[in-house]
């Protein structure tokens, strides 16, 4: 038991929240221990009655068949890549944006009046997290076929038409265009691991102080670098670029040095 839980505590801690939440609602509704309508979004339920725990578990309650593994499997490498690589040591920031981008979906969707935001928000991940991966990467679709990752995200819908008609791809299409606002407005060109958000609104990306504390994260993130703990990676040319700006010379002064002859 020690063993499995040391396992679980290397799972970074937003994924390993989004997966413990999935499965502490899903499998008491699979196994009719809570009724899955108590954990639906319904918005007369959330603003007459306050029912505001809806908010919550519409975000995490999954198929109610097989399918659940699938989505399981596919909820934490997404997050996993994500909270790993691109928001390495940043669990706060990828938290703040993960809730932002929650509350988009819950508008986006008010239309289509979906009473589940599970796939909405597993669709906006992957498309982000296709979106940040590097160019030619490729990717397996259920272990049959191997496509470019980038263009996963409409292979997912596809199969979510096919298997849930067009219902769950209107789903599908509201965590798409979040996810890809989360990209254009976030992180802009800022690809690739180490990378930092580049976007018009990466300010509004930055988790507040107290989230930060909560996390135990200290770190400050200048404009020309990617900071992880105490160390600050620049690019050699731009650091080059900085000091001719401020007229400083790089590199070491070897002197003026002397002639073959010279005494």
């Amino acid at each position: 038991m020690a063993e499995i839980l040391a396992e679980i505590r290397k799972i970074p801690p937003v994924t390993r929240f989004l997966v413990v939440s999935s499965l502490g609602i899903t499998v008491p509704a699979i196994m009719n221990l809570v009724s899955p309508w108590r954990l639906v979004f319904v918005s007369k339920f959330v603003i007459k009655d306050f029912e505001f725990w809806r908010l919550y578990t519409s975000f995490f309650l999954g198929s109610m068949n097989l399918n659940y593994i699938f989505e399981l499997a596919m909820l934490y490498r997404n997050s996993n890549a994500l909270e790993s690589t691109h928001y390495e040591r940043r669990s706060s920031d990828y938290a703040w944006q993960l809730f932002l981008a929650g509350l988009a979906l819950v508008g986006v969707n008010r239309p289509i009046q979906s009473v589940s935001h599970t796939r909405a928000m597993l669709h906006a991940l992957t498309y982000l997290m296709c979106s940040l991966s590097p160019p030619g990467t490729l990717t397996s679709v259920m272990g049959l076929i191997t496509i470019p990752i980038s263009y996963f995200p409409y292979a997912l819908l596809g199969m979510d038409l096919l298997t849930g008609g067009t219902g769950a791809a209107a789903q599908g299409v509201s965590g798409m265009l979040i996810g890809h606002a989360w990209w254009w407005l976030v992180w802009g060109s800022g690809i690739g691991s180490g990378g930092v958000e580049q976007g018009m609104y990466a300010g509004w990306g930055r988790a507040p102080a107290w989230l930060k504390s909560w996390f135990g994260e200290r770190e400050d993130y200048g404009r020309a670098g990617s900071r992880r703990g105490a160390v600050q990676a620049f690019a050699p040319r731009q650091r080059a670029e900085e000091a001719a700006a401020a007229g400083r010379v790089t590199g070491h002064s070897w002197g003026r040095g002397r002639r073959l002859g010279e005494s």
